[in-house]
């Protein structure tokens, strides 16, 4: 009887060794794939962090200059109108043309776009006018109010409403948390009854959501009205003809139209060329209007492709200081108009 050949499993562990090597192939190269994406997350991390201390530095330092441009103005003294150095708006430019000089300069990164505007806060009516030093309404100022709301198609019964919830919010901000002076008007006799929920006092437009008013009228608002810490009289040079009619009592928007083209040929350098150039018959209070501003905004934008970086600062000029009051930053994709220049 011839005998059986062994049968030698050579061929089942060339096939284990083969799966085992194909699995471990594939095991690397998942690991290395992960690793290879992890890297290019943190490096697309680190350059878009970069990118934004870039971007936010080149805007401090934009705005700074600015604040230099508003010191050496109110060095020279005068009226502040729009033709000031302050006034010309930084339209969208390569930020390779400031850099110019730089012999470092080079191309090979994204380009990068810089525009900026400064804009007189004091060419809107100031709604913190609506309650006087004693914590009373002024309805003189109401009555402001209302007109430019009437001018702007807004309801004009929305100034009472405004300037009551306004008075609330000032006399909440001026109790300490024990019901003590907190800096504001003085507590006593003949001051409203201080509500049990008094609202917050809002500090920009925007948060006048705060005292019910809605969106759609925010908007509105938005390039006529602001909130400042105390009260401002307008600018005649700046302030928009609706603005202007609102606080001149008995001027019309076709009067107020006329000033307004009279001073872009010639700035008024008091109000007493207002008083001539619309034949009034009574002199405008200093407390109403002047030719003169302390508040201004600076807006400032950084774009680099698709991505921009914002800067604004709320400032207000003393004597030669000027000192930031609010600022806000924000990032993200282009999606908003760059800042424009106010006319």
């Amino acid at each position: 009887m011839t005998p059986r050949r062994p049968v030698f499993p050579s061929r089942h562990r060339r096939g284990a060794a083969l799966l085992t090597a194909l699995i471990i192939v594939a095991l690397v190269a998942t690991l290395g794939a992960g690793m290879m994406w992890q890297q290019w997350r943190a490096v697309q991390v680190e350059a878009a962090e970069r990118s934004r201390t870039e971007s936010r530095w080149l805007l401090v330092g934009a705005l700074d200059f600015t604040r230099l441009i508003l010191r050496e103005d109110a060095k020279n003294g005068g009226p502040d109108h729009f033709g000031e150095p302050w006034a010309t708006p930084l339209m969208e430019s390569r930020l390779s043309s400031f850099l110019a000089a730089d012999k470092q300069n080079t191309d090979d990164g994204p380009e990068a776009f810089l525009s900026g505007v400064v804009t007189d806060m004091q060419s809107r009516y100031n709604l913190r006018n609506l309650v006087d030093a004693n914590g009373q309404v002024s309805t003189d100022d109401v009555q402001i109010l209302a007109r430019l709301f009437d001018f702007i198609g807004v309801a004009p019964a929305l100034a009472s409403t405004l300037a009551v919830s306004i008075q609330q919010s000032v006399l909440a901000s001026s109790i300490g948390p024990a019901g003590g002076s907190g800096g504001g008007p003085p507590q006593g006799a003949g001051l409203p009854q201080l509500s049990s929920n008094p609202p917050l006092m809002p500090e920009t437009i925007a948060q006048l959501t705060w005292l019910g008013v809605d969106r759609y009228t925010v908007d509105k608002l938005k390039p006529f009205v602001i909130l400042l810490p105390q009260s401002t009289p307008i600018n005649l040079n700046t302030a928009r003809k609706e603005v202007i009619a609102a606080v001149i009592p008995g001027l019309d928007l076709a009067g107020a139209e006329r000033l307004v083209q009279v001073r872009q040929n010639k700035p008024l350098q008091d109000a007493q060329d207002a008083v001539t150039i619309l034949n009034l018959r009574t002199p405008i209070s200093p407390d109403r209007a002047g030719v003169s501003s302390n508040y201004f905004e600076l807006r400032g934008r950084i774009r680099l492709e698709d991505r921009v970086v914002d800067q604004r600062y709320l400032v207000e000029r003393r004597l030669l200081d000027i000192i930031t009051l609010q600022q806000e930053r924000s990032a993200g994709l282009e999606s908003s108009a760059a800042p424009t220049p106010q006319r």
